[in-house]
């Protein structure tokens, strides 16, 4: 059961996520988060460090596609800002959201990986969908609403049995 909750992969920052690493885990397709995975909570721009990873991956070939809960007229201009494909209003956990941005990339579901800071989102959508999972620590998780907040004590105590 706590499979679900699960990440396959860790990491502190995506940008620690380098192209090579990423290719040795068999990943060509990515897809991010957008609050607190790739910028501040509700910011319209992407962090410097997030901004200069996409574009390294995108060099490096990656498929890329931002899947994020938030409204989509925030969430479709801070895609555009990036040149990247996105789905708003994602509905994670639920798995639909995944589904349409592998659709759209026309990506491989053994090849792509969904990036972001929720293990009661991102992580159970990864799973839902039949894809892998990299969980990342929150950027500024005290910048987001009070029912996000609250979900970050369970997601530490179940992180905490992995590690235990």
């Amino acid at each position: 059961m706590l499979r679900i909750f699960t990440p396959h992969y860790r990491v502190g920052r995506v940008w620690e996520l380098t192209p090579e690493r990423l290719q040795q885990w068999g990943l060509r397709a990515l897809l991010l988060d957008v609050d607190c995975t790739l910028t501040r909570y509700s910011q319209g721009e992407a962090l410097p460090e997030a901004t200069a990873w996409i574009e390294q991956l995108r060099i490096s070939g990656f498929q890329l596609c931002l899947v994020s809960n938030g409204m989509g007229a925030r969430i479709r201009g801070f895609a555009e800002r990036l040149e990247l494909p996105c789905v708003a209003k994602a509905m994670k956990p639920l798995p639909w959201g995944i589904r349409r941005a592998l659709r759209m990339l026309k990506a491989e579901h053994s090849q792509t990986a969904i990036v972001g800071d929720q293990l009661f989102a991102d992580v159970m959508a990864g799973r839902l969908a039949g894809i892998r999972s990299i969980l990342v620590e929150p950027i500024h998780p005290e910048e987001e609403p009070w029912y996000t907040r609250m979900k970050r004590i369970p997601e530490r105590f179940l992180l905490s049995l992995r590690e235990a």
